[in-house]
């Protein structure tokens, strides 16, 4: 028989709210969710795969209404191979240009990690400045 899991061990497993997960269900981004006699839900290693790739591509960026469109993808098969190679394509893009965007403001709070360190060190931001060639904050 194939193990399956509680709703709570599934919220702890992913660090998401029973909420979340029950919202997730009603959406249909778990499809082929099983309940038992009770109503209760139990997930399987596959809807823990697919939570998986929700998870990710949520935190990459992409709305619900999106993981949606890509989750009824997956249960057409191979018809939609291409549509959701399409989708990850994109999202790779998107997430390379957030990672662009976020060593753009890592370089500045590393500049200004070193720029208060050497300020702190001498007890007064003029010799930084003065070091540094810098007239602003």
């Amino acid at each position: 028989m194939e193990t399956t899991y509680s709703i709570g061990e599934v919220a702890e497993k992913f660090g998401l709210s029973v909420p979340t997960l029950r919202y997730y269900d009603k959406e249909g981004l778990i499809p082929n969710l099983n309940k038992n006699a009770a109503g209760v839900r139990r997930f399987t290693e596959e809807n823990l795969g697919t939570l998986q790739i929700v998870e990710c591509v949520k935190n990459a960026g992409m709305p619900i209404k999106e993981i949606k469109q890509f989750i009824k993808w997956t249960t057409e098969g191979d018809d939609s191979l291409q549509e959701r190679f399409d989708m990850f394509l994109q999202l790779r893009l998107s997430v390379q240009e957030q990672m662009r965007q976020l060593q753009e403001t890592l370089d500045v709070i590393n500049f200004k990690c070193e720029y208060y360190g050497k300020a702190t060190n001498d007890g007064t931001e003029k010799y930084v400045k003065e070091e540094m060639h810098l007239d602003k904050p």
